[in-house]
């Protein structure tokens, strides 16, 4: 029963989909989904860090540089599980200082979508084009500057996706759905 209610659970945050033969998968990735779940995390992602500033204490900045530099470790040894885990920790480690109810479970539902398409970007291409934009929030948090926080916050998603050309992201999206394709039609 705990893994029915999990499945459940994914499936209305949309991190999975409920096919007609009672399977799952994760949702096919199009250009206009990306494009939403870009902009949904640029509109909640910066106001929750913004919310999460006179919060961030000493202990929480030194937590956050701490994830930061296990990023710029795992960026440097190619590890993209380890990077894409610390950033989500990254991000989430500042947004979770305010104690925030609605913005949480908003974001969170935006990671469990965003993630799969993330890792398998990642995963075909390297670690190598990933920009880190976290010293930059970092110093903003360090100096309580809430327009630079959210600046960084905002370069940092969109340097995620934006580093990739259309093409790319073309590709990568023809890519992901040829298993999906050729899975289906081998059912059929």
């Amino acid at each position: 029963m705990p893994v029915r209610e999990a499945l459940r659970r994914l499936v209305a945050e949309r991190a999975l989909e409920l096919l007609a033969n009672r399977r799952v998968s994760v949702p096919h990735m199009t250009p206009a989904r990306l494009d939403e779940l870009c902009a949904a995390r640029l509109a909640l992602e910066p106001l929750a860090a913004v919310r999460a500033l006179p919060h961030v204490d000493a202990a929480r900045l030194a937590e956050l540089r701490r994830i930061d530099a296990g990023i710029d470790a795992a960026l440097a040894a190619g590890e993209v599980e380890r990077y894409l885990q610390l950033n989500q920790l990254f991000h989430l480690t500042l947004y979770r200082a305010g104690e925030p109810q609605v913005l949480i479970p908003l974001i969170e539902s935006l990671w469990l979508q965003f993630g799969p398409f993330m890792r398998a970007t990642i995963g075909r291409i390297g670690a190598s084009y990933v920009l880190d934009r976290h010293v930059e929030a970092l110093a903003a948090l360090e100096r309580r500057d809430p327009l630079a926080l959210r600046l960084a916050i905002e370069s940092d998603i969109r340097d995620g996706m934006g580093s990739l050309s259309h093409e790319e992201l073309l590709r990568l999206y023809r890519d992901a759905a040829a298993p999906a394709e050729r899975s289906a039609s081998a059912r059929e």
